[in-house]
């Protein structure tokens, strides 16, 4: 695969306060990422600066091999060949679907553009709309013209600012494979920003987690789920419950049982947790041993009941706050009952890294 984009060491300052700090990614010919992280973290910010719109106070942009952004050199920002889709659209209202998409392809012939169009058109399923205005289209129509308008000028890079966040919650999984079928059908190199890890799992190849203007964490989003390298990433992706744990020899305890440190890895410090993911938690059978706990907590999801437990009987200083187990099984609030751990691996973060 070809390299389409290269960020070395990319740095924004705002007022000297730093922004962005010694972001560093590449990504090849046709392939999709998420922006993913809190609120301020950055992800806009990187976003408009790969686009242009912001000053960079360090580092270096290529698209496709060519210099396009450094504290010395800076090519204005519609001559990179890159498209924007922002989160609002940013449709022309006074014009059709057919004159949007035409807005940056008018230095080309009448016919090329009716043929782009049209084929444009066809591609995004918007064949029967293109004399109707903005505001006679439903929110996915809507996004989908905004779509075929960024790839009219055939750009390297396509960016999306929170793309589905105006979406109804019922179609967006529908848009979203279909838009990521389209990319891939057009070998389009895409990067969009959003805070909802489930549209990373759904549309993206790479997952980024920003933090505080970091990139903590780049790779694969089954990767980083499995793997988070810190306390950040874990959290904000909500892997799993932090509990407390005491460590004597290679055998930790917790306020829900006892586990073995077989990698001889684990230490004590100020700060340091122990990530319970959901699958380590089962609920004990019969008379088997267990640890009592109680049902605090019950929402609906995807992978059934997801039922937060809490111990009444935890020292204080191994007291949590809530453990998640998800299970078909339907528990009542407040209903008591025995859980054990079996970790597949211990993960140990200490809260305060950044």
């Amino acid at each position: 695969m070809s390299e389409i984009l290269n960020l070395q060491q990319v740095a924004v300052n705002f007022d000297g306060k730093s922004i962005l700090s010694d972001i560093s990614l590449r990504l090849d010919r046709g392939e999709i990422l998420g922006l993913l992280g809190p609120s301020g973290c950055g992800k806009t910010t990187l976003l408009n600066t790969l686009a242009g719109f912001v000053t960079m106070a360090g580092g270096e942009i290529r698209i496709d091999g060519n210099m396009q952004i450094s504290p010395k050199h800076h090519i204005a920002p519609e001559h990179r060949h890159i498209g924007m889709i922002f989160q609002d659209y940013a449709l022309f209202p006074h014009l059709t679907v057919a004159q949007n998409i035409a807005f940056g392809i008018t230095k080309l012939s009448k016919s090329e553009q009716k043929q782009r169009i049209s084929e444009l058109l066809e591609l995004l399923k918007l064949t029967e709309h293109g004399e109707r205005y903005p505001h006679q289209l439903s929110g996915g129509q809507q996004q989908r013209v905004a779509i075929a308008r960024a790839l009219a000028p055939q750009p390297k890079l396509l960016l999306l600012d929170e793309p589905f966040s105006n979406i109804d919650a019922r179609l967006r999984n529908e848009l979203m494979l279909e838009i990521r079928l389209l990319l891939k059908k057009l070998q389009m190199t895409a990067i969009f920003v959003t805070h909802n890890k489930d549209e990373v799992f759904t549309f993206a190849d790479k997952v980024a987690v920003m933090h505080e203007g970091k990139l903590l964490q780049l790779g694969k989003p089954a990767e980083v789920c499995q793997q988070p390298n810190c306390y950040q990433v874990a959290d904000f992706l909500q892997l799993g419950s932090w509990i407390p744990y005491a460590l004597s020899g290679n055998e930790l305890t917790t306020a829900i049982g006892k586990l073995t440190d077989t990698s001889g890895a684990m230490a004590n410090g100020e700060n340091r947790l122990l990530l319970m993911k959901p699958q380590d938690v089962e609920i004990c059978e019969g008379e088997t041993e267990g640890h009592n706990v109680i049902v605090n907590h019950i929402s609906v999801t995807e992978q059934g009941y997801h039922y937060h437990l809490a111990s009444s009987k935890a020292p204080a200083q191994l007291a949590f706050d809530h453990l998640s187990l998800y299970s078909p099984r339907i528990l009542a609030l407040g209903q008591n009952l025995k859980v054990q751990i079996k970790p597949h691996e211990l993960l140990v973060f200490t809260k305060d890294r950044h």
